[in-house]
Protein backbone atom coordinates (compact mmCIF):
# COMPACT_ATOMS: atom_id res chain seq x y z
CA UNK A 1 0.00 0.00 0.00
CA UNK A 2 1.06 3.79 -0.61
CA UNK A 3 1.95 6.08 2.00
CA UNK A 4 -0.77 6.22 3.93
CA UNK A 5 -0.24 9.78 5.86
CA UNK A 6 -0.72 11.57 2.69
CA UNK A 7 -4.63 11.63 1.66
CA UNK A 8 -6.55 10.61 -1.49
CA UNK A 9 -8.47 13.39 -2.91
CA UNK A 10 -11.95 12.39 -2.69
CA UNK A 11 -14.40 14.77 -5.32
CA UNK A 12 -17.35 14.32 -3.08
CA UNK A 13 -19.74 16.28 -5.73
CA UNK A 14 -19.12 14.91 -8.67
CA UNK A 15 -21.47 11.97 -8.68
CA UNK A 16 -24.92 11.23 -9.53
CA UNK A 17 -25.57 10.63 -5.92
CA UNK A 18 -23.33 12.86 -4.26
CA UNK A 19 -21.86 13.25 -1.32
CA UNK A 20 -23.87 10.72 0.43
CA UNK A 21 -21.74 7.85 -1.81
CA UNK A 22 -18.87 10.05 -1.59
CA UNK A 23 -18.93 9.99 1.90
CA UNK A 24 -20.02 6.79 2.82
CA UNK A 25 -17.31 5.00 0.54
CA UNK A 26 -14.76 7.85 2.17
CA UNK A 27 -15.14 6.09 5.47
CA UNK A 28 -15.36 2.63 4.15
CA UNK A 29 -11.75 3.59 2.96
CA UNK A 30 -10.60 4.68 5.77
CA UNK A 31 -11.82 2.18 8.35
CA UNK A 32 -11.32 -1.24 6.38
CA UNK A 33 -7.76 0.11 4.41
CA UNK A 34 -6.28 3.54 7.07
CA UNK A 35 -6.68 5.34 4.09
CA UNK A 36 -6.22 8.77 5.02
CA UNK A 37 -8.94 10.72 2.44
CA UNK A 38 -9.58 14.39 1.79
CA UNK A 39 -13.44 15.12 0.91
CA UNK A 40 -13.21 17.94 -1.37
CA UNK A 41 -16.48 20.01 -1.60
CA UNK A 42 -19.25 22.33 0.31
CA UNK A 43 -18.03 22.25 4.00
CA UNK A 44 -21.16 22.26 5.10
CA UNK A 45 -23.04 19.72 3.29
CA UNK A 46 -20.01 17.45 3.85
CA UNK A 47 -19.85 18.08 7.39
CA UNK A 48 -23.75 17.12 7.79
CA UNK A 49 -23.21 13.88 5.80
CA UNK A 50 -20.19 12.98 8.35
CA UNK A 51 -22.12 13.20 10.91
CA UNK A 52 -24.12 9.77 10.18
CA UNK A 53 -21.26 7.85 10.24
CA UNK A 54 -18.71 7.16 13.50
CA UNK A 55 -16.09 9.19 11.96
CA UNK A 56 -14.14 10.82 14.42
CA UNK A 57 -11.35 8.07 15.07
CA UNK A 58 -11.07 8.18 11.00
CA UNK A 59 -8.42 9.54 8.98
CA UNK A 60 -10.80 11.92 7.36
CA UNK A 61 -10.21 15.83 6.29
CA UNK A 62 -12.62 18.26 4.41
CA UNK A 63 -11.53 20.79 1.56
CA UNK A 64 -13.67 23.38 1.17
CA UNK A 65 -14.76 24.30 -2.49
CA UNK A 66 -17.90 26.05 -3.48
CA UNK A 67 -18.58 25.06 -7.34
CA UNK A 68 -19.68 21.93 -8.88
CA UNK A 69 -19.68 20.82 -12.07
CA UNK A 70 -22.52 19.10 -12.98
CA UNK A 71 -22.71 15.97 -15.61
CA UNK A 72 -24.80 18.64 -17.67
CA UNK A 73 -22.51 21.37 -17.95
CA UNK A 74 -20.47 22.20 -20.99
CA UNK A 75 -17.05 20.98 -20.38
CA UNK A 76 -14.96 23.82 -21.78
CA UNK A 77 -17.13 25.98 -20.59
CA UNK A 78 -17.19 24.92 -16.98
CA UNK A 79 -13.16 24.57 -16.90
CA UNK A 80 -13.00 28.54 -17.31
CA UNK A 81 -15.86 29.46 -15.38
CA UNK A 82 -15.43 26.98 -12.08
CA UNK A 83 -11.79 27.08 -11.38
CA UNK A 84 -12.89 26.64 -7.63
CA UNK A 85 -15.28 23.80 -8.18
CA UNK A 86 -14.83 20.17 -6.58
CA UNK A 87 -12.55 18.87 -9.19
CA UNK A 88 -9.99 22.19 -9.63
CA UNK A 89 -9.61 21.75 -6.42
CA UNK A 90 -9.02 18.03 -5.32
CA UNK A 91 -6.49 18.26 -8.67
CA UNK A 92 -4.93 20.97 -7.50
CA UNK A 93 -4.07 19.12 -4.32
CA UNK A 94 -2.57 16.88 -6.47
CA UNK A 95 -0.84 18.86 -8.07
CA UNK A 96 0.73 20.67 -4.95
CA UNK A 97 1.36 17.47 -3.50
CA UNK A 98 -0.76 17.44 -0.54
CA UNK A 99 -2.67 14.38 -2.04
CA UNK A 100 -1.47 11.54 -3.74
CA UNK A 101 -3.84 10.89 -5.86
CA UNK A 102 -8.01 12.33 -7.32
CA UNK A 103 -11.28 9.65 -6.94
CA UNK A 104 -14.34 11.28 -8.95
CA UNK A 105 -17.21 9.96 -10.05
CA UNK A 106 -18.09 13.81 -11.77
CA UNK A 107 -18.06 14.92 -15.32
CA UNK A 108 -15.83 12.54 -17.73
CA UNK A 109 -14.43 14.77 -19.65
CA UNK A 110 -13.91 17.77 -17.30
CA UNK A 111 -12.13 15.98 -14.71
CA UNK A 112 -9.68 14.73 -17.60
CA UNK A 113 -9.48 18.23 -19.45
CA UNK A 114 -8.60 20.00 -15.64
CA UNK A 115 -5.74 16.69 -14.91
CA UNK A 116 -4.34 17.38 -18.18
CA UNK A 117 -4.24 21.08 -17.67
CA UNK A 118 -3.03 20.94 -13.65
CA UNK A 119 -1.08 18.05 -13.78
CA UNK A 120 0.28 17.69 -17.45
CA UNK A 121 1.00 14.96 -19.77
CA UNK A 122 4.08 12.28 -19.35
CA UNK A 123 6.61 13.86 -21.79
CA UNK A 124 6.55 11.03 -24.48
CA UNK A 125 2.07 11.04 -23.87
CA UNK A 126 0.11 13.13 -26.62
CA UNK A 127 -3.57 12.55 -24.77
CA UNK A 128 -4.43 10.31 -21.69
CA UNK A 129 -6.73 7.01 -21.75
CA UNK A 130 -8.86 5.78 -19.45
CA UNK A 131 -8.03 2.08 -18.87
CA UNK A 132 -11.06 -0.52 -17.68
CA UNK A 133 -10.31 -3.56 -16.11
CA UNK A 134 -12.99 -6.21 -17.08
CA UNK A 135 -13.98 -8.56 -14.66
CA UNK A 136 -11.92 -12.08 -14.70
CA UNK A 137 -13.57 -14.99 -16.54
CA UNK A 138 -11.78 -18.24 -16.67
CA UNK A 139 -9.32 -16.95 -14.07
CA UNK A 140 -7.98 -14.05 -16.80
CA UNK A 141 -8.53 -10.05 -16.63
CA UNK A 142 -8.72 -8.08 -19.34
CA UNK A 143 -7.66 -4.34 -19.85
CA UNK A 144 -8.95 -2.02 -22.37
CA UNK A 145 -7.85 0.99 -23.17
CA UNK A 146 -9.09 3.46 -23.82
CA UNK A 147 -13.06 3.35 -22.66
CA UNK A 148 -13.99 7.44 -22.97
CA UNK A 149 -11.51 9.96 -22.73
CA UNK A 150 -10.52 10.53 -26.50
CA UNK A 151 -13.61 9.46 -29.04
CA UNK A 152 -11.35 10.14 -31.75
CA UNK A 153 -7.48 9.74 -32.19
CA UNK A 154 -4.45 8.73 -34.24
CA UNK A 155 -2.84 5.45 -34.95
CA UNK A 156 0.30 6.69 -32.95
CA UNK A 157 -1.82 7.80 -30.07
CA UNK A 158 -3.20 3.94 -30.08
CA UNK A 159 0.03 3.02 -30.01
CA UNK A 160 1.10 4.78 -26.87
CA UNK A 161 -2.30 3.49 -25.61
CA UNK A 162 -0.81 -0.24 -26.44
CA UNK A 163 2.38 1.17 -24.06
CA UNK A 164 0.69 2.34 -21.16
CA UNK A 165 -2.24 -0.68 -21.11
CA UNK A 166 0.91 -3.09 -21.06
CA UNK A 167 2.83 -1.20 -18.27
CA UNK A 168 -0.35 -1.11 -16.60
CA UNK A 169 -1.12 -4.82 -17.16
CA UNK A 170 2.06 -6.06 -15.59
CA UNK A 171 1.85 -3.83 -13.01
CA UNK A 172 -0.78 -4.00 -11.22
CA UNK A 173 -2.62 -7.27 -12.32
CA UNK A 174 0.84 -9.27 -12.43
CA UNK A 175 0.76 -10.21 -16.37
CA UNK A 176 4.31 -11.04 -16.80
CA UNK A 177 4.23 -10.75 -20.42
CA UNK A 178 0.53 -9.44 -21.48
CA UNK A 179 -0.84 -10.02 -24.77
CA UNK A 180 -1.96 -7.22 -26.59
CA UNK A 181 -4.47 -7.02 -29.22
CA UNK A 182 -6.54 -4.21 -30.92
CA UNK A 183 -9.96 -4.18 -31.63
CA UNK A 184 -11.11 -4.55 -35.01
CA UNK A 185 -14.44 -5.97 -36.47
CA UNK A 186 -12.06 -9.43 -37.93
CA UNK A 187 -8.81 -10.88 -36.62
CA UNK A 188 -7.01 -10.62 -39.99
CA UNK A 189 -4.64 -7.53 -40.43
CA UNK A 190 -6.66 -6.79 -43.73
CA UNK A 191 -10.18 -6.04 -41.24
CA UNK A 192 -10.51 -2.86 -39.84
CA UNK A 193 -11.08 0.93 -40.79
CA UNK A 194 -8.41 3.55 -41.77
CA UNK A 195 -7.33 3.50 -37.97
CA UNK A 196 -6.83 0.55 -36.97
CA UNK A 197 -4.90 -0.62 -40.25
CA UNK A 198 -2.16 1.56 -39.68
CA UNK A 199 -2.18 1.18 -35.90
CA UNK A 200 -1.56 -2.44 -36.42
CA UNK A 201 1.47 -1.78 -38.34
CA UNK A 202 3.02 0.65 -35.49
CA UNK A 203 2.14 -1.79 -33.08
CA UNK A 204 3.76 -4.76 -34.94
CA UNK A 205 7.38 -3.00 -34.28
CA UNK A 206 6.94 -2.60 -30.96
CA UNK A 207 8.57 -5.17 -28.10
CA UNK A 208 5.15 -6.08 -27.12
CA UNK A 209 3.57 -9.48 -27.34
CA UNK A 210 1.24 -8.18 -29.80
CA UNK A 211 -1.24 -10.83 -30.81
CA UNK A 212 -2.63 -8.93 -33.91
CA UNK A 213 -6.55 -8.11 -34.15
CA UNK A 214 -8.98 -9.17 -31.46
CA UNK A 215 -12.61 -9.31 -31.86
CA UNK A 216 -15.39 -7.80 -29.47
CA UNK A 217 -16.00 -11.45 -28.03
CA UNK A 218 -12.18 -11.79 -26.94
CA UNK A 219 -12.85 -9.26 -23.84
CA UNK A 220 -14.23 -12.34 -22.10
CA UNK A 221 -12.10 -15.29 -23.57
CA UNK A 222 -8.77 -14.53 -22.38
CA UNK A 223 -7.54 -14.35 -25.83
CA UNK A 224 -5.23 -10.93 -24.96
CA UNK A 225 -4.73 -9.49 -21.32
CA UNK A 226 -4.75 -6.14 -22.98
CA UNK A 227 -6.84 -4.57 -26.11
CA UNK A 228 -6.96 -1.26 -27.44
CA UNK A 229 -8.98 0.96 -28.72
CA UNK A 230 -10.33 4.51 -29.49
CA UNK A 231 -12.38 5.87 -26.50
CA UNK A 232 -15.67 5.76 -28.59
CA UNK A 233 -15.42 2.35 -29.23
CA UNK A 234 -13.97 1.62 -25.86
CA UNK A 235 -17.20 3.33 -23.96
CA UNK A 236 -19.53 1.32 -26.73
CA UNK A 237 -18.24 -1.42 -25.25
CA UNK A 238 -17.92 -1.18 -22.06
CA UNK A 239 -21.62 0.23 -21.44
CA UNK A 240 -22.75 -2.92 -23.29
CA UNK A 241 -21.26 -5.02 -21.20
CA UNK A 242 -22.21 -3.69 -18.24
CA UNK A 243 -25.56 -3.20 -19.05
CA UNK A 244 -25.51 -7.28 -19.91
CA UNK A 245 -23.61 -8.17 -17.09
CA UNK A 246 -26.72 -6.28 -15.33
CA UNK A 247 -29.44 -7.85 -17.26
CA UNK A 248 -27.90 -11.80 -16.89
CA UNK A 249 -27.74 -10.85 -13.01
CA UNK A 250 -31.33 -9.96 -12.77
CA UNK A 251 -32.28 -12.80 -14.94
CA UNK A 252 -30.85 -15.37 -12.87
CA UNK A 253 -32.00 -13.99 -10.08
CA UNK A 254 -35.50 -14.12 -10.73
CA UNK A 255 -35.04 -18.35 -12.01
CA UNK A 256 -33.30 -18.94 -8.46
CA UNK A 257 -35.96 -16.92 -6.45
CA UNK A 258 -38.81 -18.59 -8.62
CA UNK A 259 -37.11 -22.17 -8.46
CA UNK A 260 -35.30 -22.31 -5.39
CA UNK A 261 -36.62 -20.65 -2.81
CA UNK A 262 -34.75 -20.26 0.32
CA UNK A 263 -35.24 -22.93 2.74
CA UNK A 264 -36.27 -22.35 6.20
CA UNK A 265 -32.81 -23.62 7.15
CA UNK A 266 -31.04 -20.57 5.77
CA UNK A 267 -30.15 -19.46 1.98
CA UNK A 268 -29.93 -22.21 -0.66
CA UNK A 269 -27.08 -23.47 -2.62
CA UNK A 270 -27.96 -21.84 -5.97
CA UNK A 271 -28.50 -18.62 -3.92
CA UNK A 272 -24.92 -18.53 -2.54
CA UNK A 273 -24.21 -19.09 -6.52
CA UNK A 274 -25.75 -16.18 -7.65
CA UNK A 275 -24.21 -14.10 -5.15
CA UNK A 276 -20.83 -15.21 -6.25
CA UNK A 277 -21.34 -14.53 -9.72
CA UNK A 278 -22.72 -11.00 -8.69
CA UNK A 279 -19.92 -10.17 -7.18
CA UNK A 280 -17.79 -11.51 -9.64
CA UNK A 281 -19.10 -9.39 -12.06
CA UNK A 282 -20.07 -6.09 -9.91
CA UNK A 283 -18.25 -2.99 -11.58
CA UNK A 284 -18.26 -1.48 -7.82
CA UNK A 285 -15.45 -4.19 -7.13
CA UNK A 286 -12.82 -2.60 -9.15
CA UNK A 287 -14.14 0.80 -8.27
CA UNK A 288 -13.16 2.78 -11.34
CA UNK A 289 -11.05 3.33 -14.12
CA UNK A 290 -7.61 5.15 -13.90
CA UNK A 291 -6.62 7.79 -16.00
CA UNK A 292 -3.05 6.81 -17.94
CA UNK A 293 -0.69 9.30 -19.03
CA UNK A 294 -1.11 12.17 -16.84
CA UNK A 295 1.53 13.75 -14.23
CA UNK A 296 -0.63 12.48 -11.19
CA UNK A 297 -2.85 9.46 -10.07
CA UNK A 298 -6.44 9.64 -11.34
CA UNK A 299 -9.29 7.94 -11.06
CA UNK A 300 -12.84 8.40 -12.62
CA UNK A 301 -15.45 6.17 -11.73
CA UNK A 302 -19.02 5.97 -13.06
CA UNK A 303 -21.74 8.79 -12.19
CA UNK A 304 -24.10 6.37 -10.39
CA UNK A 305 -20.59 4.48 -8.19
CA UNK A 306 -22.07 3.41 -5.02
CA UNK A 307 -19.95 3.71 -1.88
CA UNK A 308 -18.55 0.13 -2.71
CA UNK A 309 -16.95 1.70 -5.87
CA UNK A 310 -16.00 4.72 -3.97
CA UNK A 311 -14.37 2.56 -1.46
CA UNK A 312 -12.63 0.31 -3.99
CA UNK A 313 -11.60 3.71 -5.97
CA UNK A 314 -9.78 5.10 -3.66
CA UNK A 315 -8.46 1.80 -2.51
CA UNK A 316 -6.65 1.43 -6.00
CA UNK A 317 -5.54 4.58 -6.05
CA UNK A 318 -3.45 4.26 -3.25
CA UNK A 319 -2.21 1.05 -5.04
CA UNK A 320 -1.49 2.83 -8.25
CA UNK A 321 0.16 5.44 -6.25
CA UNK A 322 2.43 3.25 -4.45
CA UNK A 323 3.25 1.08 -7.54
CA UNK A 324 4.76 4.53 -9.49
CA UNK A 325 2.35 3.85 -12.28
CA UNK A 326 3.54 6.95 -14.44
CA UNK A 327 6.91 6.89 -13.66
CA UNK A 328 7.28 3.18 -15.08
CA UNK A 329 5.15 4.02 -18.08
CA UNK A 330 7.51 7.08 -19.11
CA UNK A 331 10.24 4.50 -18.38
CA UNK A 332 8.57 2.50 -20.95
CA UNK A 333 8.19 4.93 -23.19
CA UNK A 334 11.41 6.21 -23.20
CA UNK A 335 12.79 3.07 -23.56
CA UNK A 336 11.09 3.44 -27.63
CA UNK A 337 11.95 7.29 -27.43
CA UNK A 338 14.19 6.71 -31.12
CA UNK A 339 10.70 5.33 -32.67
CA UNK A 340 8.33 7.79 -31.46
CA UNK A 341 6.53 9.29 -34.04
CA UNK A 342 5.98 13.14 -33.93
CA UNK A 343 2.85 13.90 -31.16
CA UNK A 344 0.20 15.50 -32.73
CA UNK A 345 -1.14 18.49 -31.04
CA UNK A 346 -4.52 19.22 -30.50
CA UNK A 347 -7.68 19.79 -28.32
CA UNK A 348 -8.85 16.43 -27.31
CA UNK A 349 -12.20 14.93 -27.75
CA UNK A 350 -13.17 13.80 -24.40
CA UNK A 351 -16.53 11.34 -23.63
CA UNK A 352 -18.64 12.76 -21.06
Amino acid sequence: MSNLSIPIAVDAMGGDHAPRREVEGAALAAEEFGISVLLVGDEELLRRELKRYSARHLPLEITHARQIITMEDDVARSIRQKTDSSVHVAIRLVREGKAQGIVSAGNTGAVMAIAKILLGTLPSVDRPALAAVFPPLGGTRTVLIDVGANVDCKPEQLRQFAIMGATYSRLLLSVSDPRVGLLSIGTEQSKGNELTREAYQLLQQLPLNFVGNVEGRDLYNGRADVIVCDGFIGNVALKISEGLAEAIQHLLQEVFETRFPPSKEGESLPREALEAFSRRVDYSETGGAPLLGVRGVCTICHGSSNANAIKNAIRRTAEFAAAGLNEKIEAELKKLEIRVIPRHRGRPAPCA
